[in-house]
């Protein structure tokens, strides 16, 4: 049986089909490379390869994008019919429940996977964005945890498994040790986009936006290259540093040149400009006709039902593009999807659809009712997934509504809690400024 780079049997596969999915899975590791047309060379070698066509499936349904799910149903369908050995039985069963929406028992299934064979990068990654999805970031720490021990530093993509812990020390809350693990991988895996994005992390949770734009001046011919798949969410990353720092003509000049010409129309890439131009158009920076390009680019990457963060970012465009009758649609989709019986119901109810009610009533200008809504649910917004740095413009939000309500006692409130971890922020001390212009 031919084995991959990790020492796994990969069903239907020749040497050079094994050597392509290899390549494949480094590069969908990495984000550095073309892992969906490489999996696709692999099939024209070996059309039963099954876990070129799991691996495809995985790309597709990790996009979180409604016009993908229905190709990657089709290649699991498709899959189910072949030869496979246990391990690939196990990704077909996790990818079953994956694409009918139950990411959290795809993630159970693959934990499961995980602890009998820690080596499975594929499996690590899927699992990984599933739970980064669910809010559970957590488990991205620990299951790279118990895999570490068990890999060597010699090993083939052993960066990857330790970047992958980064992440999850970040995400956690362990700084110290995830910028050290990630520079560490970024030495080993010089063009992985994990490694890199942590210790953008580190800088922007650790209130160092100066060292942050260092750091990616530094490296920038390494994850800005067209080979780069995800450079478009580390760009945005830098677009931060610079609003941290009150440069926001130079945020702008990066969502007009770079973010956009690195785009591809994928939900989850679009979050990005929705993100970057929300905050610069509640700090009053004018922002342009962009919200109506950008709203045309989400026509139909966020359907009500596929994820919540990806349709928090599509109404924050539909709103702000001036297309009220859009986001109250939306609104319609996700009250369908809360009422029923998928797995997303009760995040839809209970957090999804009171955030999008609340950035509705901050575009019309109800910014006590918004305050009252986001205090309500903020310590539920965990749970739509996304990392600290990107679920930070809920708590954005809410300063700036309770600054333009007048209500002193909540802004300052808020103001002292952002300077608590971000004390150089421009921002956060401006936000800090007005509270206290406030009338006690």
């Amino acid at each position: 049986m031919i084995k991959d780079a990790q020492g796994q049997a990969v069903s239907g596969a020749t040497a050079a089909s094994a050597a392509l999915l290899d390549q494949a899975v480094r590069a969908y590791n990495s984000g550095y490379g073309d892992a969906m047309a490489l999996c696709d060379e692999a099939i024209a070698d070996s059309p039963n390869l099954v876990m070129a066509h799991l691996t495809k499936a995985w790309m597709l349904a990790g996009a979180n994008d409604p016009r993908l799910v229905s190709k990657a149903q089709a290649l699991v369908a498709g899959a189910a019919g072949m030869a496979m050995n246990e391990r690939e039985k196990n990704h077909l069963a996790a990818l079953q429940q994956a694409v009918a929406g139950a990411r959290m028992a795809a993630v159970a299934l693959l934990d499961r996977h995980l602890m009998h064979d820690p080596f499975d990068l594929v499996a690590h990654q899927a699992a990984m964005l599933m739970d980064g999805f669910l809010g559970r970031f957590r488990w991205v720490r620990d299951r790279s945890a118990r895999a570490l021990p068990r890999w060597s530093a010699d090993m083939p993509s052993y960066g990857t498994i330790l970047a992958f812990h980064g992440f999850g020390c970040e995400e956690a809350g362990d700084y110290a040790r995830a910028e050290d693990e990630s520079r560490r991988a970024a030495e080993l895996e010089p063009h992985s986009f994990w490694p890199h994005h942590t210790v953008a992390h580190v800088m922007e949770m650790t209130g160092r936006p100066e060292d942050g734009l260092g750091w990616m001046a530094a490296r920038e011919k390494l994850w800005s290259s067209p080979d780069n798949l995800t450079q478009v969410h580390i760009w945005w990353h830098k677009s931060l540093f610079h609003v941290e720092l009150g440069q926001y003509d130079a945020a702008l000049a990066l969502y007009d040149g770079p973010i956009l010409n690195s785009l591809r129309p994928l939900a989850i890439n679009l979050t990005n400009l929705s993100a970057l131009l929300w905050r610069l158009d509640t700090l009053g920076v004018d922002v342009g006709d962009r919200w109506a390009d950008l709203v045309t680019r989400w026509e139909g990457h966020a359907d009500g039902r596929c994820l919540v963060f990806i349709d928090v970012h599509a109404a924050m465009a539909e709103l702000r593009s001036g297309q009220e009758a859009l986001a109250e649609r939306r609104l319609g989709w996700m009250r369908d999807t809360a009422a029923s019986g998928v797995e997303a119901a009760p995040l839809y109810r209970d957090v999804g659809i009171p955030l999008v009610e609340a950035l509705t009533a901050f575009h019309r200008g109800a910014y006590a009712q918004t305050v009252a809504r986001l205090q309500d649910v903020r310590f539920d917004v965990w749970r739509i997934g996304g990392s600290h740095a990107q679920r930070d413009i809920i708590d954005w939000t809410l300063t700036e509504a309770a600054l333009r309500a007048g209500q002193r006692d909540v802004a300052l409130s808020l103001a002292y809690e952002r300077l608590g971890t971000r004390p150089r922020s421009f921002v956060n001390r401006d936000f800090l400024r007005r509270a206290e212009r406030i009338a006690a």
